[in-house]
């Protein structure tokens, strides 16, 4: 609720319609919570419902800059401190620590850059770089799904890992805007698309919603022998899927309580795990 509460007021000054929108949602959400609802199912239809009565379709958009702005100007330091540790786990805690760049959890008041190098020396909680590696040199391609914006400068320094161990490497963006979540501008601005093929999730969704996810994007996500998944919105939507004998990493820092409770960790821990 916070985040639509957040988003009703990047995207309009009326106090009238920012009240009325506030009482749809609570509405909504009275006449539809179950302990079947999904989060993520919910929290689409109620950014859509934002977006649609207010006309402003990128409520997060100087959110989503300020994210690249503060990732471009750490990767220098980022790169400084990586330069005598070329490990993989190494890379994989750069991409988990670029997921704390996100604005639905912090706000641009947060001390970002402080957060990323205290990540940095925090070790995974849930570590299962081994498999990870292993299934790297087992397939010789990988759907990749990214999250945030800003997070995707630090994901492209894993990317290029990845490519060393000569996977061909598909990056699905969102199609429309959705909080601060990377579209197709967003990559290419970060330069993903000089490392992978660049493919659409059909949606505007909250993570991954089987329901919302264009047809052609949801036969590559339950085809794809090879998953690696960003962010706590995918791992909830992804969980919430039927996959058939597929290899799925999770690489994300968990900030909820609830996703905290179902992974039995702490909040705020570091987590790459095989599904």
């Amino acid at each position: 609720m916070r985040q639509a509460k957040e988003a009703i007021e990047l995207s309009t000054d009326d106090e009238d319609l920012r009240f009325k929108l506030i009482q749809d949602i609570l509405a909504y959400i009275g006449e539809n919570f179950s302990k079947e609802m999904s989060s993520n199912a919910t929290g689409s239809k109620i950014h859509q419902y934002i977006k649609k009565e207010t006309g402003c379709y990128d409520p997060y958009k100087n959110e989503k800059r300020e994210g690249n702005e503060i990732a471009l100007s750490l990767l220098p330091k980022v790169r400084e401190l990586i330069k005598d540790d070329d490990s993989l786990e190494t890379y994989v805690k750069i991409a988990i620590v670029g997921n704390i760049l996100d604005f639905g959890a912090y706000t641009l008041d947060t001390d970002i850059e402080a957060l990323i190098f205290e990540g940095l020396s925090k070790e995974l909680v849930i570590n299962d770089i081994d498999k990870l590696e292993e299934d790297l040199k087992k397939y010789d391609k990988v759907l990749y799904l990214v999250d945030n914006t800003g997070e995707i400068v630090f994901d492209k320094l894993l990317l290029e890992k990845i490519k060393e161990y000569d996977v061909d490497i598909t990056v699905a963006v969102k199609e429309r805007p959705i909080l601060n979540d990377a579209c197709m501008e967003d990559a290419i601005e970060a330069g993903l698309d000089e490392l992978a093929t660049l493919i659409s999730t059909g949606s505007d969704s909250v993570g991954v919603v089987e329901s919302m996810i264009s047809d052609e994007f949801k036969e590559i996500l339950t085809s794809s022998p090879f998953i690696i998944s960003k962010g706590m919105g995918n791992y909830e939507g992804i969980t919430e899927m039927s996959f058939d004998k597929q290899d799925i990493f999770f690489l994300f820092c968990t900030k909820c309580p609830a996703i905290s409770k179902d992974l039995g960790v702490d909040e705020g821990s570091h987590i790459l795990s095989k599904y």
